[in-house]
């Protein structure tokens, strides 16, 4: 059985964008927006826990999320090719 390659990519992309996004949000009802430096801010330039930082958090995370979900599809079809599996 081979994974579709689009549909693992925009599957893991849109649960890790919203994922980021959600969680932003989340952190501002119980914390409050701060400006604060956070440890996602380092790897997603202009990440930050506020409404427009909320934003620019999902759109890196739908570009990470669909690279990294196109290549585990890619790497799970290379090994399920190589196996004799029926």
């Amino acid at each position: 059985m081979k994974l579709d390659l689009k549909a693992a990519a925009n599957s893991l992309a849109l649960t890790w964008g919203l994922g980021l996004f959600l969680m932003t949000w989340w952190l501002m009802a119980w914390e409050g927006a701060s400006q604060d430096p956070m440890f996602l801010s380092k790897f997603y330039i202009g990440y930050r826990v506020s409404p427009l930082g909320s934003v620019i958090g999902l759109a890196w995370a739908l570009l990470d999320g669909w690279i990294g979900g196109a290549v585990l599809a890619w790497l799970y079809n290379s090994f399920a090719q190589g196996s004799n599996a029926p």
